[in-house]
């Protein structure tokens, strides 16, 4: 006797997740572009507390996150009460979901989002919906033009990911103003820190009761192997996504990490100082190359060719050289490639392949 128990509906519709390409055959160390990582690693101060928590690791952790939520409110200036932790910001994506969306209900993204906003929605057995962007720049518009009474979550990066495009919080200002009571927005801010003077919505968090913000660790921090996240919302939805939070889902090790991580202020300064600079570099490099590409808000540069087949050619060319950039295709946009911004001597190879490409003297 055999027995088959089908899934909830929507699991099965979910294509698995692709990370960025991390190794090239016939190169031992490749330069790994591809993912959005800081290219100078976890700061010093981290990698220490982490070894020094490796030795309780017979120790369950806590499960308040009370230390970390503490350095974090006291270094961005938030109220710890309204913090969640998280297994990087994609749990917290996955959490609000897994609260407020369900069957017949619908998430709402742009039409280049993050990938994990149509997994997680399906996850819930939510139907995802996508509204247009505007010469990749998300339309705040559009967004609202495409809800309906069934609309329960509206996920937004800004910057960007994988355009680096951004808006000013006033747009969103309007848009949450906008919003039916039974919706909320979440302002996905992963790559916040690299934009400058912006807050990635933290003021309008606590303003108004239907907006979130969601942080993470993984890039300007250097601990993405290490999967931490925060998420930062009125009481009320803190409440209801802490049910159903696992007890134990950040480990001590990773704890320690990041509150170490988030109170290296001057390290962060000095990383955000070098990717600002060669951000820029890079930008100017590939428009020289008659490689457009738009102003970059984030840590990576998308960079658009002719078509997909001169996109597809120039990764192909990159990889020759043991260059492992991402080929953003899944997000709509084939014709591009996502170039993480790393350190001088990284970009100058990334200029250098590309010059060879363009076959420019």
């Amino acid at each position: 006797m055999s027995l088959f128990i089908e899934p909830k509906p929507g699991i099965l519709d979910i294509a698995l997740y692709e990370g960025g390409q991390s190794s090239l055959p016939g190169h031992v160390a490749p330069l790994k572009l591809s993912s959005n990582e800081s290219p100078f690693g976890p700061p010093p101060s981290a990698v220490s507390a982490m070894a020094e928590a490796a030795t309780m690791a017979h120790r369950y952790p806590n499960t308040d996150h009370a230390s970390l939520r503490a350095a974090i409110g006291e270094v961005h200036g938030l109220d710890p009460r309204r913090i969640i932790c998280g297994v990087g910001s994609d749990e917290i994506i996955t959490l609000l979901c897994q609260a407020y969306a369900g069957p017949g209900d619908e998430v709402l993204y742009p039409e280049h989002g993050f990938g994990m906003y149509r997994i997680s929605a399906l996850a819930a057995g939510a139907r995802p919906v996508t509204a247009p962007e505007v010469d990749r720049v998300v339309d705040t518009q559009a967004i609202l033009d495409a809800v309906t009474p069934r609309t329960r979550l509206i996920f937004i990066a800004n910057p960007a990911n994988p355009t680096g495009t951004m808006l000013p919080l006033s747009a969103f200002e309007d848009l949450a103003a906008a919003l039916p009571e039974t919706c909320l927005l979440v302002l996905d801010g992963a790559y916040v820190e690299f934009a400058e003077g912006y807050d990635g919505g933290a003021r309008l968090v606590e303003a108004r009761d239907n907006v979130v913000m969601t942080r993470t660790f993984s890039k300007v921090y250097g601990l993405g192997g290490v999967r931490v996240g925060f998420g930062y919302a009125p009481r009320p939805v803190i409440e209801v996504l802490t049910r159903i939070r696992g007890p134990f889902n950040l480990s001590n090790i990773a704890l320690a990490g990041a509150e170490a991580a988030v109170r290296d202020v001057k390290w962060v300064a000095e990383a955000l100082r070098v990717n600002a600079a060669e951000r820029a570099r890079l930008t100017g490099g590939l428009r020289q190359l008659g490689i457009a590409c738009d102003e970059s808000h984030a840590n990576f540069v998308l960079a658009r060719f002719a078509d997909e087949a001169e996109a597809d050619a120039a990764d192909a060319h990159l990889k020759s050289q043991g260059i492992i950039v991402r080929a953003p295709k899944s997000y709509g946009l084939p014709q591009c490639l996502r170039i993480t911004v790393g350190r001088p001597q990284d970009n100058d190879r990334v200029l250098d392949a590309l010059t060879a490409f363009r076959g420019v003297a």
